[in-house]
């Protein structure tokens, strides 16, 4: 088997999917099943349907067009606000997408007049995470334009919490999302089937004691792929956090100093090196390197140490030598495995070891 690549285990994914699906569903919400963090592969994709999502989101129109190219007909939804340069594509290939700008909807509703089509809108508000969002004292101006807009249905409202500031979603501001919800439906006399309360990072307070009130679907990918909440990177109970593995090559394996010798200067990518002299070392060089991963977000084996990445080799250091052309297995975080993913060095392999089991629970 080549390396460096991925070991995507769709079993576990399946369990992941599952689990999370039926605790969520006890309590009102359903699950978009995000395939960004792995490239819109459609053997996820279709492992994520299987496994009882209630729809697909991604934030590339690139991979709702792959899956669509492959025959998948699932609801698609694009979850970042769309760029004008591509409200073609968008209307085309996706049923629904985020939006928080006027402008680009008005290009949506031209575009899906001229080719006799519906695209619904989700419009996002921002609730101080400071990413995308329309500010909540102006949802209900914004909402009043849209629904004049000529084959443009507003199916929802969403918000997105912890990506850029780490923001918790928690009671209060969930809760001003659910009040924005009843009062745009009791304002305009249209109802909103879908308000999308945020992501993997709102877990915890949905498994919580707060009740969900209008939040009715999460967007969820870190959590099924690699069984973790991103607010404190913990493992949720029941979920499997090895779905997938990176394995790598090795290519030198020596006895060298742990302290470079001559005159320092900035490293390949502008780091001042760090003067660490543990005496003589075993090192070894793995197969695979920045332009393939974050090294900052592999967990190696124990008893292996990783000691930092070039564009094309990570360094490690170990106990004992390890034979050349052996294979070392890595966890990923999300940053890791998003890299892993885009790069066309590291094969992705899949295969279903486990038997689909009853979900165990999350909460």
């Amino acid at each position: 088997m080549t390396a460096p690549r991925l070991d995507i285990d769709l079993g576990k994914i399946h369990h992941n999917t599952r689990a999370l699906v039926d605790t969520l569903g006890k309590r009102g919400i359903t699950v978009t099943g995000v395939t960004k963090a792995n490239l819109g592969s459609v053997e996820i994709a279709q492992t994520l349907l299987q496994a009882g999502v209630q729809g697909l989101g991604d934030s590339r129109i690139e991979n709702i067009q792959a899956m669509r190219g492959s025959g998948m007909s699932a609801l698609m939804t694009l979850i970042r606000s769309p760029m004008i340069s591509q409200v073609d594509q968008v209307v085309r290939y996706a049923d629904i997408s985020f939006n928080s700008e006027l402008e680009v909807i008005n290009r949506l509703s031209a575009v899906a007049k001229n080719t006799g089509r519906t695209h619904g809108i989700v419009l996002m508000v921002e609730l101080g995470d400071l990413r995308e969002g329309i500010m909540p004292i102006d949802v209900e101006s914004t909402m009043r334009k849209v629904l004049q807009l000529p084959n443009i249905k507003v199916t929802g409202i969403g918000a997105n919490l912890a990506c850029r500031s780490g923001v918790v979603p928690e009671a209060k501001n969930m809760a001003e999302l659910s009040l924005l919800a009843n009062t745009l439906e009791a304002t305009f006399d249209h109802k909103l089937a879908t308000v999308s309360g945020g992501n993997s990072a709102n877990l915890l307070w949905a498994f919580g004691n707060t009740k969900p009130g209008r939040i009715n679907d999460l967007r969820l990918g870190e959590s099924i792929l690699l069984g973790c909440e991103p607010l404190h990177r913990k493992p949720v109970p029941g979920l499997h956090t090895n779905a997938i593995t990176l394995v790598a090559e090795v290519i030198e394996s020596k006895l060298k100093p742990s302290q470079p010798t001559g005159t320092l200067a900035q490293s390949a990518f502008g780091e001042q090196p760090v003067k660490t002299n543990k005496g003589n070392i075993v090192q070894s060089i793995l197969a695979v390197g920045r332009q393939d991963i974050d090294h900052l977000g592999l967990t190696a084996p124990s008893g292996i140490e990783i000691l930092d990445a070039s564009s094309d080799h990570l360094i490690v250091s170990s106990p004992q030598r390890l034979a050349i052309g052996s294979e070392v297995t890595f966890q990923l975080d999300y940053s890791a495995l998003l890299r892993a993913m885009t790069s066309p060095f590291v094969d992705k392999v899949f295969s279903q070891h486990l038997p689909i089991m009853a979900a165990a629970a999350c909460g």
